[in-house]
């Protein structure tokens, strides 16, 4: 079957996908349980991908790590036709549950789709990340020191290293690293959750960070090479094992020590130009606004980016509540938002 230009035939689906999740999930903002949340917002997106026109497979999906319910790798999605396109999908029905839980700023719902090949399923569930945007693409090296990456950062952004800022998970194993930023005279971006989000902030003009460092999940460097590729941006990761027996499972399912150390880049992680990546403000923050409700209108504001034309659309949508439904595949029905 020839390559289909998928991001043309349906990123308005996509961008629907996202929008389902993140209405069902913004219900769940505030309330304390991030399962639930998590559980709506996962219900909806398999709901509307049931409706799009591909035969999809889920890459890498979201959520085994925390026992949460997922898409869950090897999962076919789609409206299954045989001429519909054969494609992978990497999924995150939301990154960030729970700031959603909290209703704390920055969850979104994501999606990055390519043909058959393009995305990357890692073997671990973190790795350790470091990313920038376009204006410092070429200058960054995982394997180098926090202060040098920084150096060369300044130096491609125009800038002096104190001017910068640097975006790192709040969590005890980034210790080393907050404390050699601050070192370096960088300032530093804590952030709860959310890492997708993140990465994505250094290539988003005037978000005001330069760069991302630490170690994260998977399943959110493969959505965030596949932004960072739309924008222009780079993001280079490598196998993170929480402990030795994840180390030996590693290299029980067929790697070698050296891939321990092998650097997987943006291109790694998302091939090719049909990559297109499609996201949905939760609770708002610094890249897309979250989920507001006006009398019976829920307003959501969406992003969706192509790697092959480069184009970025932001979809500001109103949902009429009275007449909207999702598909639920729990249920068997349409349900209401």
């Amino acid at each position: 079957m020839p390559v289909i230009d998928i991001g043309r035939e349906v990123t308005l689906e996509f961008i629907r996908v996202t929008e389902a999740a993140a209405l069902k999930a913004s219900r769940w903002m505030g309330r304390g349980d991030k399962e639930a949340a998590d559980q709506a917002a996962v219900d909806a997106m398999r709901g509307m991908l049931d409706l799009v026109s591909i035969r999809g497979t889920i890459i890498i999906g979201e959520g085994e790590k925390d026992k949460a319910p997922m898409l869950y790798i090897g999962e076919k999605v789609g409206g299954g036709g045989l001429r519909d396109p054969k494609v992978d999908i990497a999924v995150d029905p939301i990154d960030g549950t729970t700031l959603t839980s909290k209703g704390l700023p920055n969850a979104i719902a994501v999606i990055a789709v390519g043909n058959q090949g393009t995305l990357a399923s890692l073997p671990s569930y973190y790795v350790n990340k470091i990313a920038v945007g376009p204006g410092a693409k070429g200058s960054i090296d995982i394997n180098d020191s926090v202060q040098a990456n920084l150096e060369r950062v300044a130096k491609a952004s125009g800038a002096r290293t104190r001017e910068l800022t640097a975006i790192v998970l709040d969590r005890p194993r980034h210790s080393e690293i907050i404390e050699q930023v601050r070192d370096a005279g960088a300032r530093i971006k804590l952030i709860s959750d959310g890492d997708v989000a993140g990465a994505i902030s250094t290539a988003i003009e005037d978000s005001g960070v330069n760069i991302l460092f630490g170690i994260g999940g998977s399943p959110e460097a493969v959505l965030a090479a596949a932004a960072l590729k739309c924008l222009g941006g780079e993001m280079q990761v490598k196998i993170w094992p929480r402990d030795d027996e994840e180390r030996q499972k590693i290299l029980d399912m067929g790697y070698s020590e050296d891939d321990f150390d092998k650097v997987y880049d943006t291109e790694d992680l998302a091939r090719g130009d049909s990559i297109i990546f499609c996201a949905t403000g939760i609770t708002g923050g610094d890249f897309l606004r979250g989920v507001r409700y006006e009398g019976n209108v829920a307003i959501s504001h969406s992003v969706a980016m192509r790697a092959k034309t480069t184009t970025v659309r932001y979809v500001t949508a109103h949902h009429h509540l009275d007449i909207k439904t999702i598909p639920s595949r729990t249920e068997a029905r349409e349900v209401e938002i």
